[in-house]
C-alpha cells in the first residue's frame, strides 16, 4: 500500500468542502485531478469513505475513522518540514472563536502569544458557537476559545475563565437606578443575537425562558449593532460586560440590576482526536494560564 500525502490532503478537503469542485477550487487542482487522488486512495483502502449524494459527498463510518489518522499524518509531515527549516516551534494554527471572545479577548491572547513565542502563522475564523463547533469536528480548525457550551461527544470542553453577563439599555429607559425584577422584564422589547450564539443561549436559559410572550424586535450577529440599537432607545440587551466596555465608558449604556447570577463559564475546546502538534500545545498552554482583563 502506497498512500501519499497528497491523497490524505485531497481526502480531507473533500469532507470540508463536500464537493469535488469546492475541493479542486481549495486546493488549487483540477476536478480531475482531485477526482483521481479520491479513488487512487479508496482503491488502495479498498473502501469507500464517501457516500454520493446529489453531487455532494458525504463521509461514511469509514471516512470518519480515518480522518484522525489523516489529519495527524498531514500535521507531522508539516512538523518534519520544520524542523529541517530549523523552524521547530512552526505550524499553522487555526483557530475558531465565538463573537464575543473573538473580537474582544482572542486579539489580545494572539499579539501576547506571538510575542511570547514568536510564532505568527495562525489563522482565525470568528462565528457563531454552532458554527465553530461543527468546523472543529470536521477539522477545519485546530482549537475553539467560546462561550457557548458546546455538546458533542467528539469534542474535548474545558472550562476556561468567568464572564460576567449584564442587561443593558439606554441611560434615558424608565428600569435605570432601580432593581430590576423578571416582572419587571415581561414586558420590555429585546435586541438579541442570532440562534447558536452562546449570548443567546445563556439569555435564553437565565431569563428569556421565564418571559411569557418574550417580545423580540431584533436578532442580529453584531454586538456593535446591537449596542448602537439599545443605545437609540430600541430595546433591552443581554451580553458580555466586556462586549458592553466601550459603549458603558461612553455612557451609551447603562447596566440594570438584578437578581440574578449572570456569570457564565468561557471554554476552550477542541476535537478529542486531533493531533495535537507542539505550537497547538503550546498554545492550549499559554491560554489555560491566561487571565481575563478587569473590565471596570
Amino acid at each position: 500500500m502506497n498512500i501519499t500525502l497528497k491523497q490524505l490532503h485531497v481526502f480531507i478537503t473533500i469532507t470540508q468542502e463536500k464537493t469535488l469542485t469546492n475541493a479542486a477550487e481549495k486546493l488549487f487542482l483540477s476536478k480531475p485531478a482531485v477526482s483521481m487522488a479520491l479513488a487512487e486512495l479508496e482503491k488502495q483502502l479498498g473502501h469507500k469513505l464517501f457516500e454520493r449524494a446529489n453531487n455532494r459527498l458525504l463521509i461514511n463510518e469509514m471516512g470518519r475513522a480515518l480522518l484522525p489518522l489523516a489529519d495527524e499524518q498531514i500535521e507531522r509531515s508539516q512538523a518534519i518540514t520544520s524542523l529541517f527549516d530549523n523552524q521547530n516551534f512552526q505550524g499553522k494554527l487555526r483557530i475558531g472563536s465565538s463573537n464575543t471572545v473573538g473580537n474582544h479577548l482572542v486579539p489580545l491572547i494572539l499579539s501576547e502569544f506571538k510575542k511570547h513565542t514568536d510564532h505568527h502563522d495562525q489563522s482565525l475564523c470568528i462565528d457563531n458557537s454552532t458554527s465553530i463547533g461543527q468546523q472543529l469536528i470536521d477539522y477545519e480548525l485546530d482549537i475553539a476559545l467560546v462561550e457557548g457550551l458546546l455538546i458533542d461527544k467528539q469534542l474535548h470542553i474545558q472550562p476556561w475563565l468567568k464572564d460576567e453577563m449584564v442587561i443593558v439599555c439606554d441611560p434615558q429607559h424608565a428600569l435605570v437606578n432601580q432593581r430590576v425584577t423578571l416582572q419587571d422584564l415581561k414586558s420590555q422589547t429585546w435586541i438579541l443575537r442570532e440562534p447558536g450564539s452562546g449570548t443567546r443561549g445563556f439569555f435564553i436559559d437565565h431569563i428569556g425562558q421565564y418571559i411569557p410572550g418574550l417580545h423580540i424586535a431584533f436578532e442580529l450577529s453584531s454586538t456593535e449593532a446591537i449596542i448602537n440599537c439599545c443605545a437609540a432607545g430600541l430595546g433591552l440587551s443581554c451580553m458580555s460586560r466586556i462586549a458592553a466596555y466601550h459603549a458603558l465608558q461612553d455612557k451609551r449604556l447603562v447596566i440594570l440590576s438584578i437578581d440574578i447570577d449572570m456569570s457564565r463559564d468561557l471554554y476552550l475546546v477542541w476535537h478529542k482526536e486531533k493531533y495535537q502538534s507542539p505550537v497547538l500545545k503550546k498554545f492550549i498552554t499559554y491560554c489555560e494560564q491566561w487571565k481575563l482583563p478587569r473590565a471596570t
